[in-house]
């Protein structure tokens, strides 16, 4: 009987590529171990076609790969116009990794049907000597940052603006515009990531008994929050804070009224409807902020993203403990949170203050 891993090469078929068949079984067991382990479906054909990738670049099977290959392709990527980020490549060379220890792995028999039908055996590739050792809490772009207040203002006067220019010329596309800017200022309002605006329906919106005064708006329930580790999506409520209470007055204009009228009578449970019938997009959703980040000038650098990290840094600017920031965006390490966070002058001199207050005593009118 031959091992379950090994189903898809029994002995009764002829293979036309032999190589190019064990290789596809390989990936496909792989993707059999890992839904297994329970990840998601999308992590796994990602990884899986990232394979098939690294593969075509080595020219090679994976039991003939060596050390040099990871280290060919790592340089590679690092190089050239647009090289990848650390953290890309790092992710990369993970995805190799765990590959290389399926392989390797005698309880799959990988290695045993390698020896027979090929005469060589898969080895584990990456080691601590030619991998991107994780050190830095926070890789990413040192542009990347949360929005002054002023900026914040401009880019959502700049949101406003567009939807006054429609109407005063009388061009359709009024209500889409509307509905831009005032999906930019729930990211903002509830510290929300991309998926999790987009994949927000109605019954999301939901009543908070502790702030009876913002009605069905005093809180969000996130259906789609970030996952870890190849999970699923994290379920979290994010509650509606006083500083940010004015989003109420919008999302009640465009639940009542606006919503129903880009609808004309279609049906959908959407919060962020097109006048196609389909749910905005992630992809549409970066254009738009593009576009009105170039409008106000602000480095290309920024995305979506930062409408989240300023929500952070503002929330402990306001004095709310740091437990629930983290509980509000959603971060399982309060660390990460730590990350998202960019204080302005103002409250670091404030801070300064209490602190040699608590020293030196009042020192006003000195």
């Amino acid at each position: 009987m031959h091992p379950p891993s090994l189903i898809a090469l029994a002995t009764n078929v002829v293979a036309l590529d032999e190589e190019r068949f064990v290789f596809n079984a390989m990936v496909a067991r792989w993707g059999d171990q890992q839904t297994s382990r329970g990840l998601q479906p999308t992590t796994i054909e990602r990884r899986q076609q990232f394979i098939r990738r690294f593969q075509s670049f080595c020219e090679d099977y994976p039991w003939r790969w060596r050390p040099g290959d990871l280290e060919d392709f790592t340089t590679q990527a690092r190089s050239g116009a647009a090289p990848l980020t650390r953290s890309t490549v790092r992710s990369y060379q993970l995805t190799i990794r765990l590959f290389c220890e399926f392989v390797t792995d005698t309880r799959y028999g990988w290695p045993a049907e390698c020896s027979n039908r090929f005469g060589a055996v898969p080895q584990q590739i990456c080691h601590d000597w030619n991998t991107i050792a994780h050190l830095l809490d926070f890789e990413g772009r040192p542009a990347r940052r949360a929005l002054t207040t002023d900026e914040l203002e401009q880019f959502f006067d700049a949101a406003d603006s567009r939807v006054d220019a429609i109407v005063r010329t009388r061009r359709k596309g009024a209500l889409n515009a509307l509905r831009d800017s005032q999906l930019f200022k729930t990211i903002y309002a509830f510290g929300l990531r991309r998926a999790e605006t987009v994949g927000l329906d109605i019954a999301d919106l939901r009543s908070n008994p502790g702030a009876p005064q913002f009605g069905s708006y005093g809180a969000l329930y996130v259906r789609h929050g970030k996952g870890t580790r190849g999970t699923g999506p994290k379920r979290r409520t994010v509650l509606t804070v006083p500083e940010t209470g004015w989003v109420v007055d919008g999302l009640t204009q465009w639940v009542d009224l606006a919503r129903p009228r880009l609808l004309n009578e279609w049906h959908t449970d959407a919060l962020w409807p097109t006048e196609r019938h389909t749910r905005v997009s992630t992809r549409y959703l970066n254009m738009r902020f593009a576009d009105l980040r170039d409008q106000i000038g602000l480095p290309s650098e920024l995305t979506p993203h930062a409408l989240r990290h300023t929500y952070v840094t503002n929330l402990i600017e306001w004095g709310y403990s740091e437990k629930f920031v983290q509980d509000q965006v959603g971060h399982a390490y309060a660390s990460t949170t730590a990350i998202y966070t960019s204080v302005g002058d103002d409250f670091k001199n404030r801070a300064l203050a209490r602190a040699l207050s608590h020293i030196y005593g009042d020192t006003d009118g000195r």
